[in-house]
């Protein structure tokens, strides 16, 4: 088996990527007081700062801040996808790799992190998980897709609720708060 080196820096800021394994569904937001239910649980286990996050229907992205002396992304994820997966009802496809391990086929077994590395980085990756949305044609603003991370922000004054609209072919965002 490959052995998968990851970013584990204690409190660092992370982003990541987290899909379901079928990418054909509509599970999250579909049952999306389970998912908040699953990240509020591993919270109070093993608590993290989220920096910002979107949940699509078949993927989320997210960013997090870790307390000083911890690495542990790997169980928090542990334990969001356990917790969500057990209040799903049966009934995926799965594999029979996943039968002869006894797990469900809800997700996929990896996930991309990267480790933030400045202000830039994080911005530019907030700025990803905001957009989003559009960019998958769930929305056509970032202010109008519900499950985002990016109302805090416009409550914030961090971000101004047109942020986003009209966003150039260069990429360019608007202008923050």
């Amino acid at each position: 088996m490959t052995n998968y080196r990851r970013a584990t820096v204690p409190g660092a800021t992370y982003f990541f990527t987290v899909n379901l394994a079928d990418r054909e569904t509509t599970l999250l937001v579909d049952h999306i007081d389970d998912l908040r239910n699953a990240v509020r649980y591993a919270r109070t286990r093993h608590p993290f700062t989220i920096d910002a996050m979107v949940v699509l229907p078949e993927h989320v992205h997210a960013i997090w801040t870790l307390p000083r002396d911890d690495a542990d992304y790997p169980l928090r994820w542990r334990l969001i996808k356990t917790w969500f997966s057990r209040r799903i009802p049966r009934g995926e496809r799965r594999r029979d790799s996943r039968i002869a391990k006894g797990e469900r086929a809800i997700w996929q077994r990896r996930y991309w992190e990267h480790l933030i590395r400045d202000d830039e980085d994080f911005h530019r990756h907030v700025d990803y998980v905001h957009f989003n949305p559009v960019k998958h044609g769930q929305a056509d603003t970032a202010s109008n897709w519900r499950y985002s991370s990016f109302h805090r922000y416009v409550a914030e004054g961090r971000l101004s609720r047109d942020w986003g609209v009209g966003v150039g072919s260069d990429g360019a965002f608007g202008e923050r708060g």
